[in-house]
């Protein structure tokens, strides 16, 4: 089991449950076209956007397979939450988990996303001991198949046209790592100073 009781810092971030006081600064970034156009999900309207909160106000813990940690990532500078985090167990018995992040554009360019998917996976492999994390993202998102090589993670698949979303055929980008390689590679978010750089 996986619960975060307090919240976790890493060099510049504070990642922590979701409130409901978060749903401005999320919507702020939910609302996007150039946010949702990467997503499963459309736009978002501000309603939209506090049923999301809602829902992750609730997932402040893994207790079992299928569970999801969604986190708020506070950026103190800022002040305010620029984006979230969130973690999936997908299966016990095969010890697998997902990582999966969404950023507000305004903070790109600062390595904070970097910094916070590389603090789930610390907790998926050292907290929850988990064998291999998978992360997905659309062959059209660059900036995110960066993100996920930048973590020292491996592209493992190019699905082509495996899945219409939004009246389109999309593509899709799958990376991986295993629990040794997380331990034996100087990742960001693993060096002594737990600073990264990009987006």
């Amino acid at each position: 089991m996986l619960r975060i009781s307090h919240p976790v810092a890493t060099s510049r971030l504070i990642l922590r449950p979701f409130t409901a006081a978060d749903l401005d600064d999320v919507w702020a970034y939910q609302k996007l076209p150039e946010v949702a156009r990467h997503m499963l999900w459309p736009a978002r309207t501000r309603d939209q956007s506090e049923r999301a909160v809602d829902q992750m106000v609730t997932e402040d813990n893994i207790a079992g397979e299928g569970d999801c940690l969604s986190l708020a990532v506070v950026w103190p500078d800022a002040g305010r939450v620029v984006g979230q985090v969130e973690l999936v167990w997908l299966s016990r018995e095969h010890r697998q988990g997902e990582l999966g992040y969404v950023f507000n554009p305004q903070y790109q360019g600062k390595g904070l996303a970097t910094e916070a998917a590389a603090e789930m996976l610390r907790l998926g492999f050292e907290a929850l001991g988990l064998h291999r994390i998978v992360g997905r993202c659309s062959a059209q998102n660059s900036a995110s198949a960066r993100l996920l090589a930048r973590l020292g993670m491996r592209q493992e698949a190019h699905f082509v046209h495996n899945v219409r979303l939004k009246g389109e055929w999309k593509e899709e980008l799958v990376y991986a790592m295993l629990q040794h390689e997380w331990r034996s590679n100087e990742s960001p978010g693993q060096k002594g100073d737990r600073t990264a750089t990009g987006s």
